[in-house]
């Protein structure tokens, strides 16, 4: 027998595990492409391609990377010092029941969590049908004509709800008025929207307090924040006398069983879907809903998803009217909303559709019931209930017992809420059981059984529903988790997410979201958590928050971080409002002009709008830098009024452009403060951070470059890293520490999906991050020396290199061979590929951005098939191909395509397997080319009878 002391280990080697997870390329695949690109060496690439006047001199060291045991084990050590009490608090947020299969198959599905925005329709029919779904299941309990597909949360809801009442009011007013039964959080937040934009915000009692001459609208909430119940369709009728447009904050599932928003004449309805099966994880992320009437659809924020045709007339869906979508009017925008809830939208509807419109009644009567009990327990034992009709909230006098009743809740194992200084609000909820109704009895002084009491309902009779909801065919569809599992598997199978191919899109960073980030999310300690409870609850919150934020400010060179925005313009827009604050607090009001540049995302001039600040744009030169003279002179021309510059690095036309160190002194010259977009943090992780470079402020899309997952368009997670100067002007909250400035709901945004992002900086460590980002560039840079030659790579340094993405010029192939970059994008579709950033920012180009976390046979397959794009559109060229009958223009295919006669001038096998496409594993797409116009004309926003399916099919 060999001995331990015979046997040595001659041809061991350490193996890295965290690179290994998150970066594609093995060394040795490294090492070749690198050949290509024309580097000995991965540090050599770097330092051509990064300015050596803005390399970060410290490396990222917090410690060595875990493992994922040792990253796990962490996670459940933190989470095990939160307490996940019984929360009846409400205030918006509620116990909820995820259906199992909807847990396990959505939202622990990477076909649903790592999917993109929806814009390339063909490939996203899946989700479309679900949001197509939430959309018709919102217009049906709001009584609305027109919902769109979800935005952040019911707070930013409500601001959007009143920029949208102002935009499409007739009333000359320029106040708001909001219902003091509006949560609080919803009155912060539309405070902070309105204050900047010169809009005054009236807050009171809507039936006596209010008079429709003096606004431009005003919102109810429904059932209110401590649970009355009220018929605004008076107030609705004389607001509309004057002009002004009425809004409807509604409980979801309060309307099984109360009038709708609709019948009461209400113009905008909006909400929260999160008691619909998405848990309360400490505040988000969540869906919000928002619906209209038909004539202010245009006008309506948020995407919407309609229903179309296909190249064979075939029903489709598609994101309809897109040109409304906010972020692309610019400065002239009303939001920067360019995001969704989608993943969160998709489990709501999924609730809907598994337990019906019945089953959705049944349980909102039982948690009505359950109010009743409550109420009726608590009257035996002599308190009086604030409500005489309500729905599931109640408010109980207590005088001098608040505080001796929270905290012998607390001790049962319950939280309630303190309202005033002698009231305290109770919610009930789903996830009620007889249980918690006897430990709030014993905490209020009683000890009886529930079995003591008759269920009975004390809803206001004049306010019943009398409209039915949830009539379309898929809500009534056979309720066993077998069909139930198989209908989320065909929806998942019509779209095409990062788990079937590489997603190479520009500045949108869809890289690897590991599993082992992924699995913490749905523990209870941290999805069972109010976001209001009582702050030594959330002590494994707090510590995970604080450690992530020093991560964040060591990766930017920032002071300080908020964590509250949660979305990326959400970011920008609370960046700019702390620009704001700063300049407000040393007496500059009058400091209101931003710079920037003509080449940036719509959402900076957009969020910048919102922010009351007049927006100045800057050239870009003709390599696609910013115009440094143009620049110069309009700093020099404003400097009395600069306010800030925001600037995209690297640029938007993936450079990483040598003057940035210029325009941030340029800008402090002149008394002015610089905004660096942080959407493109990937290439810069571990090389080079913002703070050091000379901004002030950024956002960080954690969704991005922090691997939370893009949802097929949501969620997000947009916080902000500041310099010490800007630290006391960061968003506050009411529930925290009550300073003005929330751009959220919650005090922390979407906290439940941090873990994600947290456990990426964990076992990835400094040095793991720092070689991500190396190999994000080698990537990119690899991908552009293979298409070079076949297509023009449209910006580079003067090196000749690009930074972690480049843009394709296939504007030649449209002059040449009729090829628009469309044609392209659709021909990926049939190799297999999700189409690159389109026409943006330079229209007719794709932006193409690999990530770390390709695999160098996946980069090669992509390049495979853009080189044969090539080739088919020089056969067009050459006269080999039809010009308009041909695999680019007719892209992309579908089985369909397989079966019956075959007229086209070029064979199935080359339509439907061009190179890259897999013989095997061969992605399908559910539909043909999408006809977009016909989608516009023919505006459809909720599921269609099941007649026009057979009508279209014929």
């Amino acid at each position: 027998m060999t001995t331990s002391t015979e046997f040595q280990f001659t041809d061991y080697q350490p193996y890295d595990f965290a690179n290994r997870r998150h970066i594609g390329p093995s060394p040795a695949e490294m090492d070749d492409m690198l050949k290509v690109i024309g580097y000995q060496n991965l540090d050599a690439l770097i330092d051509a391609t990064v300015p050596s006047s803005i390399r970060q001199q410290v490396p990222l060291t917090w410690g060595a990377a875990m493992t994922e045991r040792e990253a796990l084990d962490k996670l459940r050590e933190t989470a095990n010092k939160n307490k996940a009490l019984v929360s009846l608090i409400g205030q918006g947020y509620y116990g909820t029941i995820t259906p199992p299969v909807i847990q396990r198959n959505i939202l622990e599905n990477p076909a649903w969590y790592t999917a993109y925005t929806p814009y390339q329709p063909e490939i996203s029919q899946g989700r479309l049908e679900a949001l197509l779904n939430f959309q018709t299941m919102v217009c049906d309990l709001t009584g609305l004509d027109v919902a769109n597909a979800s935005l952040l949360d019911e707070a930013t809801a409500a601001a959007e709800a009143m920029a949208l009442a102002e935009r499409v009011s007739k009333s000359k007013a320029k106040a708001f008025f909001v219902d003091e039964a509006c949560h609080p959080q919803t009155i912060a937040v539309i405070r902070t929207r309105a204050e900047p934009l010169g809009w005054t915000v009236i807050v009171g009692n809507p039936f006596t307090d209010l008079d429709p001459v003096d606004v431009f609208g005003a919102i109810f909430q429904y059932p209110g924040t401590h649970g009355q119940i009220h018929d605004f369709s008076g107030l609705i009728a004389r607001l509309h006398q004057t002009g002004a447009t009425a809004t409807v904050a509604a409980d979801i599932l309060a309307l099984t069983l109360l009038k709708s928003p609709g019948d009461m004449g209400a113009d905008i309805a909006i909400g929260s879907t999160q008691r619909f099966g998405v848990p309360v994880g400490y505040g988000g992320p969540h869906a919000a809903y928002m619906a209209v009437k038909d004539a202010i659809k245009r006008s309506m924020p948020g995407r919407l998803v309609g229903v179309s045709v296909d190249a064979r007339g075939n029903r489709a869906y598609r994101l309809s009217l897109q040109t409304r979508e906010q972020h692309i009017r610019r400065e002239k925008a009303t939001s920067n909303i360019c995001t969704a809830q989608v993943l969160l939208a998709v489990m709501a509807s999924m609730y809907a559709v598994f337990h019906g419109p019945k089953g959705i009644k049944a349980i909102a009567q039982q948690v009505h019931q359950k109010a009743v009990l409550m109420a009726k327990g608590l009257e035996k034992l002599g308190y009086a209930i604030e409500q005489e009709t309500f729905f599931d909230t109640i408010t109980v006098e207590v005088g001098h017992m608040q505080g001796l009743v929270l905290r012998a809740a607390v001790a049962e194992g319950v939280n309630l809420r303190k309202v005033g200084e002698t009231r305290i609000g109770i919610s009930l909820d789903e996830r009620t059981r007889p249980a918690t109704l006897e430990a709030v009895w014993r905490a209020f002084g009683g000890a009886f059984a529930v079995a003591e009491f008759t269920p009975d309902y004390r809803l206001p009779k004049d306010l019943l529903r009398q409209t039915d909801y949830l009539t379309h065919p898929i809500f009534h569809m056979n309720r066993a988790e077998s069909e139930m599992t198989r209908y989320i598997r065909r929806l998942s199978d019509r779209d095409l997410a990062l788990d079937r191919a590489m997603i190479p899109l520009g500045s949108c960073t869809m890289k690897l979201n590991a599993t082992a980030e992924m699995l913490p999310i749905t523990w209870p300690e941290f999805s069972e958590i109010h976001p209001f409870a009582p702050a030594d609850q959330a002590l494994g919150y707090k510590e995970m928050i604080d450690d992530l934020s020093e991560k964040l400010c060591s990766v930017t060179g920032y002071d300080a971080i908020s964590i509250q925005p949660n979305s990326g313009a959400q970011g920008e827009y609370a960046g700019l409002l702390t620009i704001r604050s700063y300049h407000l607090s040393r007496g500059d009001a009058h400091r209101t002009v931003c710079l920037i540049p003509t080449s940036a995302h719509g959402t900076n001039p957009a969020s910048a709008h919102m922010a009351g600040m007049t927006v100045v744009p800057v050239k870009a030169r003709d390599n696609g830098d910013v115009d440094l003279d143009d620049f110069r002179e309009k700093a020099e021309k404003y400097a009395d009024t600069l306010s800030c510059c925001m600037v995209t690095y690297p640029s938007t036309h993936g450079v990483f452009e040598e003057t940035v160190r210029q325009i941030c002194e340029i800008t402090h010259a002149h008394g002015g403060q610089v905004y660096l977009d942080g959407a493109n943090m990937n290439a810069m992780v571990g090389l080079a951070r913002p703070g050091d470079i000379g901004s002030d402020v950024s956002h960080l899309n954690l969704h991005k470059t922090f691997c939370i997952p893009h949802g097929g368009g949501g969620p997000g997670m947009g916080p902000i890293g500041v310099k010490a100067h800007l630290a006391a002007f960061l968003p506050g909250h009411v529930a925290t520490d009550g300073r003005p400035g929330a751009v959220s709901a919650a005090p922390y945004g979407s906290p439940s999906i941090l873990p994600i992002s947290w456990s990426y900086c964990l076992m990835m460590g400094g040095e793991g991050l720092t070689q991500a980002t190396k190999v994000a560039i080698l990537n990119a840079n690899y991908i552009a020396a293979r298409l070079t030659g076949a297509y023009d790579v449209l910006y580079k340094s003067e090196a000749g290199r690009v930074a972690h993405e480049c843009i394709i010029d296939t504007r030649p192939l449209a002059e040449s061979s009729g090829v628009s970059v469309d044609d392209v994008a659709k021909r990926l579709i049939d190799c297999g590929f999700h189409a690159p950033t389109m026409s943006w920012p330079v229209a007719g180009t794709l932006m193409i951005e690999p990530t770390e976390s390709e695999t160098k046979a996946e980069i090669d397959r992509f390049c495979e098939a853009m080189l044969a794009i090539r080739e088919e559109a020089r056969d067009i060229e050459e006269g080999r191909m039809d010009k308009a009958n041909n695999p680019l223009k007719n892209a992309p295919h579908t089985v369909e395509d397989l079966v019956g006669e075959w007229t086209r001038p070029y064979t199935r096998e080359q339509a439907c397997f061009p190179p890259g496409a897999f013989r095997v594993d061969k992605y399908w797409s559910s539909v043909n080319r999408v006809d977009n116009v016909y989608g516009d004309r023919n505006l459809v926003c909720t599921c269609p009878p099941m007649s026009e399916y057979a009508e279209a099919a014929e």
